[in-house]
């Protein structure tokens, strides 16, 4: 993990994209926010705020399998947490526009 200390998300994020190189780690990140959409989605329809705690173990567990078995780093989250949470969206949103390969 680097020491730096990030002032803004602009500096941030291509820290962050530098962490998520591995193809499997970035591709469960998107798994991941598929499912924590999806039971975000169900809470809405259901009522049921238990699907809050699935998205979140879902997407969590997603991305931190990655990192801990294919990136091989400590995810960014455990420093980071609210830059990272706003991070991964931004790649997924990348992703789909085609700014990521």
């Amino acid at each position: 993990m680097s020491e730096k200390k990030y002032q803004s998300f602009a500096e941030f994020y291509p820290f962050y994209l530098s962490q998520h190189q591995n193809g499997i780690c970035r591709a469960l990140h998107y798994l991941g926010s598929a499912i924590a959409l999806y039971c975000l989605s169900k809470v809405f329809q259901s009522g049921d705020w238990s699907y809050l705690l699935y998205g979140l173990i879902g997407g969590y567990g997603c991305a931190w399998i990655g990192h801990f078995f294919f990136e091989k780093n400590k995810p960014a989250t455990f420093q980071y947490p609210l830059y990272s949470f706003i991070a991964d969206w931004r790649m997924l949103w990348d992703f789909l526009t085609g700014k990521l390969r």
